[in-house]
């Protein structure tokens, strides 16, 4: 069974910073797209961040742009989110999420991602 486990979440001030991890183990990837996605309180789930595992090209969201940063790490099995200079509308349940298929992130469509973690709160004051 593929399993994907976030973690590194927390309480932090604004102007914080968090770094979050996600070990996944049972998905073997060769040129995938693997991405973290979050979800607020009566707002719909939305992508944060895009790494494609075949080159390290990555996407942001406008929102986060030049604040976050995604990495992926092939020996270890693991992804993180780099979280710089965070504000009061980053707070939410942050997810990763992996691809089945090989292909680049160009499409980011949440319906693509066939793997999910269980989530990870992030909560900024």
């Amino acid at each position: 069974d593929v399993q994907l486990v976030e973690s590194g979440g927390g309480s932090v001030q604004a102007g914080g910073s968090l770094r979050l991890s996600c070990a996944f183990s049972g998905y073997t990837y060769s040129g995938n797209c693997m991405a973290w996605f979050r979800q607020a309180p009566g707002k719909e789930r939305e992508g944060v961040a895009f790494i494609y595992t075949g080159d390290g090209t990555s996407y942001y969201a406008d929102s986060v742009k030049g604040r976050f940063a995604i990495r992926h790490d092939n020996a270890k099995n693991t992804m993180s989110l780099q979280m710089n200079n965070l504000e009061l509308e980053d707070t939410a349940m942050y997810y990763c999420a992996a691809d089945s298929g090989a292909g680049s992130c160009a499409v980011q469509l949440i319906r693509r991602f066939d793997y999910w973690g269980k989530g990870t709160q992030v909560t900024v004051s």
